[in-house]
């Protein structure tokens, strides 16, 4: 695709909204933390199964443990009991 073609395409993209400098003005870059470097021990199985997901695995395992830690936020805010 050339760049014409990709031009074409993102003007033509009704999800688009036509951008100025106003509205860039005051932007500014925001870098993810840095993840600590970790040792973590899995069972061979899992591991295995994380990886043969394809590339990204250490990025799924923190989707994974990140969604159950919502899911326990969200319980403990929901629970009658606290």
């Amino acid at each position: 695709m050339s760049d014409a073609d990709s031009h074409a395409a993102v003007v033509s993209d009704p999800d688009i909204i036509p951008t100025d400098e106003d509205f860039w003005r005051n932007a500014k870059v925001v870098l993810p933390e840095r993840k600590p470097t970790i040792t973590i021990r899995l069972d061979a199985d899992v591991l295995a199964w994380l990886k043969n997901q394809g590339k990204g695995y250490q990025t799924r395992i923190n989707a994974i443990l990140r969604s159950y830690m919502n899911a326990q936020n969200d319980g403990v805010s929901n629970n009658p009991k606290t």
